[in-house]
């Protein structure tokens, strides 16, 4: 093979694999560059995405359209510091990433683009429309005008000839490249395509592939029962905070404002899957979740609140003069919680009951035992050891012209749009430095 093989009109040819977020920021970046780019994703078509969007094409970003609700959180309107604070694992890698393409870059690119953005709390950034399908037919939009090639069809291997990327593809065809770009995402949401092929490609050039788990991710908790009871209960503005238990006097890993839901094995909901990130290994049994019921109440004043409800409904059930301090479906679980009988009249209360269920309204504890499965996860933490790939240019330390860009590589953030970001400014570095001749080529 020679240089003629596969420069195109002196262009560079890059192959990006991977039709999810960052392999549509890269494509569209490279391409944009001066690459001549061809974009693979093996999903295929279906009639869903057909009739949402307008643009062809209709098997990318599947996994894109399904974020954030479907509202497609795509940034967080945060100064770099903050943006840092928010990426738990190897932070520092990112630095040349974020910098090269901030935040308001991101918002730039795509108000730009046709797509108008609102900025909510926590600045999250969501399209007007709360539509996430009108940030993917950007990047449809981008592909069109820009002239990138989209094959698809599943790479089913990747190997380096002489110098050049040969990919094989499940259709049995062959393709030759100057540089590969690898934009395959992780294990979470397989369904989406996200089943470890970069993984696999990445450890065949010698890559280490740090521990895979899944983060983003509701929680399994001992108390099975309680939780089976209170399935499709929500608990908005309540306080909820995770405690390392080998730790009894520590602070707690977590705690934060929001809201969460209980579900048939559990919880979930936005507070517990952030506070899934700060949780390693749940299956030792060394976490313990706190639920703040009134976060805004001290302890004092709610058991004075207590007592003037129980002297007011003195001769109705605990559980109804309850009901209006605590959503109907958790009086009887919250009672029991207590070990209160629920059906004793308010007046019959002992004052030390009455201190339990204000503790209990302060520390509504759940043993929590493990993750659901990574395929239930928003994001998978491991991937690619960023030891082994240079931050200011995202290329492979270990083989030349080899990038990686977004999930693929052992970098994750907390809930907000900060992974979103991530997958677009490795992109956009991966795309940068591959599209860029070599002072020797």
């Amino acid at each position: 093979m020679n240089k003629k093989m596969t420069e195109k009109d002196g262009k560079i040819r890059v192959a990006v694999i991977g039709g999810g977020a960052s392999g549509l920021m890269c494509a569209c970046t490279a391409e944009e560059c001066g690459a001549d780019v061809t974009l693979f994703e093996k999903n295929k078509s279906d009639k869903v995405l057909k009739s949402e969007n307008r643009f062809d094409n209709a098997y990318l970003g599947k996994k894109l359209l399904i974020t954030g609700k479907g509202r497609c959180n795509v940034t967080n309107d945060s100064d770099i510091n903050t943006f840092m604070k928010n990426v738990p694992t190897n932070p520092k890698f990112l630095y040349a990433a974020i910098s090269a393409f901030p935040p308001e870059k991101t918002m730039e690119f795509f108000e730009k683009n046709g797509t108008k953005l609102k900025t909510e709390r926590g600045n999250r950034v969501f399209p007007q429309s709360d539509k996430s399908a009108d940030i993917l037919n950007v990047f449809k939009k981008k592909i069109k005008e820009t002239g990138v090639k989209v094959v698809n069809q599943k790479v089913v291997s990747v190997e380096k000839k002489d110098g050049f990327f040969v990919l094989l593809t499940d259709g049995k065809q062959k393709y030759i490249f100057d540089k590969c770009v690898i934009c395959t995402g992780g294990m979470s949401y397989k369904g989406t395509g996200s089943d470890g092929d970069g993984y696999k490609f990445a450890k065949k050039f010698g890559h280490t592939v740090k521990p895979l788990s899944p983060s983003l991710v509701p929680m399994e908790c001992k108390e099975k029962e309680l939780c089976k009871s209170l399935s499709g209960l929500t608990l908005k503005n309540v306080e909820f905070s995770v405690y390392d238990t080998a730790k009894p006097k520590g602070k707690p890993l977590f705690s934060e404002r929001g809201e969460m839901l209980f579900t048939h094995f559990g919880i979930s909901g936005p507070l517990v899957l952030s506070a899934s990130a700060h949780i390693k290994n749940p299956e030792n049994n060394a976490y313990r979740a706190d639920i703040d019921l009134k976060p805004a109440l001290d302890g004092e004043k709610i058991d004075e609140k207590l007592v003037k409800l129980f002297s007011e409904k003195s001769n109705t059930n605990i559980s109804n003069a309850l009901s209006g301090m605590l959503p109907k479906s958790l009086v009887k679980p919250f009672c029991d919680y207590c070990g209160v009988p629920p059906y004793e009249k308010a007046n019959s209360v002992s004052r030390e009951e009455r201190k339990t269920i204000a503790r209990a309204f302060k520390k509504f504890s759940l043993e929590i035992s493990a993750f659901r499965p990574i395929d239930e996860a928003i994001i998978t933490s491991g991937g690619v050891d960023v030891k082994e790939i240079n931050p200011s240019t995202m290329e492979s330390k270990l083989e030349k012209d080899l990038y990686f860009a977004g999930e693929v590589i052992d970098v994750d953030a907390y809930t907000g749009g900060f992974n979103l970001q991530i997958a677009f400014c490795t992109a956009y570095l991966a795309a940068k430095s591959a599209a860029e001749k070599r002072k020797d080529d």
